[in-house]
């Protein structure tokens, strides 16, 4: 590292220490990609499902779209379990990401084409795919930082950012081509998306190559078996190869993972549950224009964008006064409560008088306050599992924490089945009252939370 003659660091090294590996950026854009094939897609699934098959739709009826919208959303993030464990015992992460990015592609441009069959088995190839895609490219973005590096949680910021920017773009491009062109356009479209991805995720892998470098470096003595003994308990007992530290860590990711389902199951509802309402019960006219129905789940990503600089500066200037992990969590949970109480009075007008229109900017006032909660838990939960995992294992507890959102979103689509049948004041009712109860259980066991996280912030 480069020093002044009077031992301090020069202007060169602080600015190195302010970089950015340049991995950060390939990773970025891989996610923006896959995240504009996902959203993109996503955005108008449950629209083409219950379309008449006069419009080119399924003709599905609501209970059904909804079970299979759930199962679809949920699979996605359950097969990053098995995408962790290929990762971590045979391909490695970067091949796992590349074939995962090929298995997606296929699966939408599967989807284009209009027989039955292909529609439930390109949703099959993208749940493949991700699963082997997801996971790993977090694990390589940590890896990318040292544990201690100042600038971790700032990258992750910034790879979230990616994420975002994909599910912005891509129900406007790709919701619009299904909703005003022809529903499999829309799906090409989604595949065209990743394949981009992959193009510069291959052109620009030398960037990844510190990540694989520290990846190796990950201490493998502590696995038990001819490489050495488990590690033992202060007392001398053995502990299944983990460290008593790293089994409370462990205990720690799963109370977030209970948590993070709540959350995601609430907040799934604007692709599900909200967007049927949207396309339902929504005055979308603006200067005579109709907006198409897909774009509105592009909102929560636009405030994800507009506010994320906003909350990272707000963590800086709270500096040690900022929340701990538990205690954003709560928060998040919070706001998605406050978003479905928000939500009452439009549902009440929907279904109290027949045919009335309620205003759009119902459902965005609700979406920025879910989105606040979404800023105080899914960046900080991303990178504190990766924090909280032994390193031997950590693909696989980061397969582990997504399912927490494959949870979440087959509960969502669950949810999304009763839109049809139960009285949208009830159901928002509900929603209400489960995130916001979580919000208060969270905040009553700050402490004992933090004590499992063992010093990890």
């Amino acid at each position: 590292m480069a020093q002044s003659s009077t031992g301090a660091v020069g202007p060169g090294a602080a600015r190195d220490r302010a970089r950015h590996p340049r991995g950060l950026s390939t990773l970025f854009f891989t996610e923006m990609w896959e995240r504009f094939s996902y959203y993109g897609m996503r955005a108008f699934l449950i629209l083409y499902m219950t379309a008449s098959t006069a419009d080119g739709g399924l003709g599905f009826d609501v209970k059904r779209a909804g079970s299979v919208y759930g199962t679809y959303t949920g699979s996605v993030w359950l097969a990053t379990i098995g995408g962790g464990l290929v990762a971590d015992r045979l391909l490695g992460a970067y091949r796992s990401v590349l074939l995962g990015g090929v298995i997606i592609a296929l699966g939408h441009f599967t989807l284009a084409f209009k027989a039955i069959p292909f529609f439930y088995t390109g949703l099959t190839l993208i749940v493949i795919g991700t699963g082997l895609l997801k996971p790993n490219a977090t694990t390589m973005l940590g890896s990318l930082y040292g544990e201690q590096d100042a600038r971790r949680d700032a990258g992750f910021s910034i790879f979230y950012m990616g994420i975002n920017l994909g599910a912005f773009i891509g129900p406007i491009i790709a919701g619009t081509l299904a909703q005003r062109v022809d529903w499999h356009a829309g799906f090409a479209c989604a595949g065209i998306g990743m394949t981009i991805g992959l193009v510069q995720y291959v052109l620009s892998r030398d960037r990844l190559r510190p990540a694989a470098e520290r990846a190796a470096e990950r201490p493998q003595a502590a696995v038990a078996g001819p490489a050495g003994p488990p590690p033992v308990r202060a007392d001398g007992g053995a502990t299944l190869g983990f460290s008593i530290t790293e089994w409370k860590r462990m205990a720690a990711v799963f109370v977030f993972f209970v948590f993070a389902a709540l959350f995601w199951a609430a907040y799934e509802q604007a692709a599900s549950t909200l967007n049927l309402f949207v396309d339902r019960h929504a005055d979308r006219t603006i200067l005579g224009w109709t907006v198409p129905s897909s774009w509105f789940v592009s909102i929560q990503a636009m405030f994800v964008i507009l506010l994320a600089p906003l909350f990272a500066w707000l963590w800086l200037w709270l500096a040690p006064r900022e929340p701990s992990t538990p205690a954003k969590f709560a928060i998040g949970l919070l706001f998605a409560g406050l978003s479905f109480v928000l939500l009452l009075p439009a549902g009440a007008m929907a279904q109290n008088t027949e045919g009335a229109k309620v205003s759009s900017l119902w459902l965005v006032g609700a979406y920025f306050l879910q989105v606040i909660g979404e800023l105080c838990l899914s960046p900080v939960g991303n990178s504190v599992v990766t924090k909280l995992a032994p390193a031997r294992v950590v693909g696989l507890m980061m397969g582990l924490w997504f399912l927490s959102i494959a949870a979440g979103n087959k509960m969502a689509g669950w949810i999304a089945g009763y839109s049809a049948t139960v009285p949208l004041t009830t159901l928002f009712s509900a929603i209400a009252g489960v995130t916001i109860g979580a919000a208060i259980v969270l905040f009553l066991i700050l402490r004992p939370v933090r004590r499992l996280m063992s010093g990890v912030h």
